[in-house]
Order: C-alpha cells, then sequence, then structure tokens
C-alpha cells in the first residue's frame, strides 16, 4: 500500500464570465482557422466557411457555426486578418452581433448588441429586429465597427465589437422619420435595412449608408450630421420619380483606391457617381433592354474603378427577382458602365430562376480577380477569370444571405 497521499480530483473547467453567451456546442461544428482565401458565407441557418487552395481550384467547405440560426452577414477584420463578427439573429438571443478573436474557431455574444435608446415620453418607440451590416472602422481606429440594422438603425463599438453604442446623428435626426419607413408597413421580409455603411479610406469623418427606404446619405463630421445623396436616381414607385429620398439603393460601394467613385444597384437601375458631383448617372441604361439592369449586388474590381460586375434579374412590374428568362448571367463593365459584356460560360443554360441578395456578390484580391455569387437556393458560384466562365464551389446550403472573400494571414 502506497504511503502517498491521494491524487486531489481535477479541477472543474473554468466558467465562462456570466455575461457571455457562448454556442451551444450542439449546434456549432468547431473551425479550424487555415491560411488563405476564404469565403464567408452567412444564410438563414448558420454560417460557413468556403476555402480554396492556392490555385483556386479546390474548395472545402468548414463549419457550420451557429447551425439554425439566422446569419446576415460575417466579416473578416482586415486590419488584424483574425477578428471575425457576426450579425446574427440568434434564436432566444435575439437580434445580435457575435465575435471570434481566433479566425472563427469559438464566438462570443457581444457584451451590448446594438439596440435603440428607450423612447422619452411623446416619441415613437424602436426596437432592433435585424442586426443587418457590419463595417470595420477605418484604419485609424482599430477597435471600431458599424453596424446596420432594420428598422434602418446606425451603431458603432469602439471595443471590437463587444459593447455597441447608438449613433444618434443618425437614429436621432430630425429628418429621420421622413427618410426611413414606418417600421409597422416594411414590406420586405427582414424589414427595411440600414446598409452598405461606406467609410473614405482618407478621412475617418468621411462616410456614406444607405437604406431601402430612403436612398444614399452622406456624412463629413464621422455620422454627427447627414445628407442624402440621391440626386439623378429614380424612384419610380413614387409620384415624384426623383424625389430627394425614398430611393430604394440596393446595394452601394465605393472603389478602395478611387474612393471619390461610387456605384449603387438600386430598384430601378444601376449608378455611378464621381464625387464632388453630386447628380448619379444611370449607366444601366447601356444593359441589354431585354435584360435590364434590376438587381441587388454590385461588385468592384480592387484596382480598376471602371471595373464592375452585376447580377442582373428580373425587374418586371410583378418583380419576379429572378434570372431574366431562367438564363442566369453575370454582366461586366470595363469602363465605367458605358459597355458590358455578358458572362455565363459554365452557369445553367436555361430553366435556372436564380436569386442574389444584396451581400451576396463578392470579389477577390487575386490576379486575375475571382467573383463569387451565391443563391438563395443554397448554390455558391465562383469564377477565376474575372467572370469569364463560371462553376460551381458548393450546393445544397441553405437561403445564402452575404459572402465575403476574405484572406486569413499565413
Amino acid at each position: 500500500m502506497s504511503d502517498l497521499p491521494a491524487s486531489p480530483p481535477p479541477a472543474p473547467p473554468a466558467a465562462p464570465p456570466p455575461d457571455a453567451h457562448y454556442l451551444d456546442p450542439g449546434r456549432h461544428h468547431p473551425v479550424h482557422p487555415r491560411p488563405g482565401l476564404t469565403l464567408l458565407v452567412g444564410t438563414r441557418k448558420g454560417a460557413w466557411f468556403l476555402r480554396a487552395d492556392r490555385a483556386r481550384e479546390q474548395w472545402s467547405l468548414d463549419g457550420p457555426v451557429f447551425l439554425g440560426n439566422v446569419v446576415h452577414h460575417a466579416v473578416l477584420d482586415p486590419r488584424d486578418g483574425q477578428t471575425l463578427l457576426l450579425a446574427a439573429r440568434a434564436g432566444h438571443l435575439g437580434p445580435t452581433v457575435f465575435r471570434s478573436q481566433d479566425g472563427g474557431h469559438g464566438f462570443v455574444e457581444a457584451a451590448r448588441p446594438p439596440a435603440f435608446p428607450k423612447a422619452r415620453e411623446g416619441e415613437r418607440a424602436r426596437s432592433v429586429d435585424q442586426v443587418f451590416w457590419l463595417t470595420p472602422g477605418h484604419p485609424s481606429e482599430p477597435e471600431s465597427w458599424y453596424a446596420g440594422t432594420s428598422p434602418e438603425g446606425l451603431f458603432k463599438s469602439d471595443d471590437g465589437g463587444d459593447h455597441w453604442e447608438s449613433v444618434e446623428g443618425w437614429n436621432a435626426h430630425p429628418s429621420y422619420w421622413d427618410w426611413t419607413e414606418d417600421p409597422d408597413e416594411q414590406g420586405t421580409p427582414d424589414g427595411s435595412p440600414l446598409h452598405s455603411v461606406r467609410i473614405d479610406p482618407r478621412d475617418k469623418s468621411h462616410m456614406y449608408l444607405a437604406t431601402s427606404g430612403g436612398g444614399v446619405f452622406e456624412s463629413t463630421d464621422q455620422g454627427k450630421g447627414w445628407a442624402p445623396l440621391n440626386e439623378g436616381v429614380e424612384a419610380n414607385f413614387l409620384p415624384d420619380p426623383y424625389p430627394e429620398t425614398g430611393q430604394d439603393t440596393h446595394c452601394l460601394d465605393l472603389h478602395p483606391l478611387a474612393p471619390d467613385v461610387l456605384y449603387q444597384q438600386n430598384h430601378c437601375g444601376i449608378y455611378r457617381l464621381e464625387r464632388p458631383a453630386r447628380r448619379w448617372t444611370r449607366i444601366g441604361d447601356n444593359m441589354p433592354k431585354d435584360v435590364g439592369d434590376i438587381g441587388f449586388p454590385i461588385g468592384l474590381h480592387p484596382r480598376d474603378p471602371a471595373t464592375a460586375w452585376v447580377f442582373p434579374m428580373d425587374g418586371t412590374d410583378v418583380w419576379p427577382r429572378t434570372s431574366p428568362g431562367g438564363r442566369p448571367a453575370v454582366y461586366r463593365t470595363r469602363d465605367g458602365g458605358k459597355s458590358w459584356e455578358r458572362g455565363d460560360r459554365g452557369l445553367p443554360p436555361e430553366q435556372a430562376w436564380l436569386t442574389v441578395k444584396r451581400q451576396c456578390m463578392a470579389v477577390d484580391a487575386k490576379d486575375p480577380v475571382g467573383v463569387y455569387f451565391a443563391t438563395t437556393n443554397g448554390e455558391v458560384w465562383g469564377s477565376r477569370d474575372e467572370g469569364e466562365s463560371w462553376r460551381c464551389l458548393a450546393r445544397h446550403l441553405p437561403h445564402v444571405y452575404s459572402i465575403e472573400a476574405v484572406e486569413f494571414p499565413e
């Protein structure tokens, strides 16, 4: 018999902080971050990581995370290459933001998710229904993030996405209720979102955003004040077809190397603007008339401000929102919208009624550029030759809400 003392029992695992919400292990397949190109895929039933080899020839799916929960947007912070934020509607937690600081291996819920301030007496009450959009802040503010919600709210975090504050310059603007849709009358399934938050890389105070009820807005003081930027953009569903506000912007982007060049895909066409001008030009008028220029996403070439891609959908009176004639294609311009080229090699030639949402097109930074889109029937398509040819990279996923092409560092 040994005279050694008995070994103490093993220590129980450390309890998580009381204000942290961790993933239910039964709903989370551990993700093992790997360097290289990855598509972050947000869906109606969770998020997946679609990873490429160096040649972008072989692709593999990793995940899911948050299986069964809505993930509207998944974004990697380009400033550190490791922090990953997910905009989610997570079961009993409701609309929230989850954060990973290890490339997606583990997630923690934000300690204070985006939420409108409590309404004062006599004010109209609002509550966040969906956290819809995420944008990393300016490089000079490495912990800052912006979030757009439905109803149309703007929120900012200054601690990496853990605590979110209302941007009162927008949410409490005197014209807010004139610029936005009534939360009780929003016609889209997920409400009318604030989206496409874009920050001028030259100036953290210069910002743009878009909404589905008001169009495009600009701030030059980091969100303290806002002004409409919709001149020349049609709203053919209103009595005045060219109002100051009321347009339905589906997607807005500015070119990273030429931030005075802006593009938008609108409910009423494709537009381009070169600042300091304020009047948009409808470059979609140059699309084939039997295809039209109605759609949701737009993708910009990372090095050439004159090159962009769109996925047109049927915009007739009943708004089918599917590939025109069941023949999907991505159209590319290489001259700022003066002309467009059809790219459909590898796509189904007929009876393919695809729908692609506003956050479901992405481009990588490779040479040649890779272009990607995802559909509501759970397919992810990719081109590694700038839209000349296409192949399906993943099938049988849930309804896709967003994709982002990111590079995890070596």
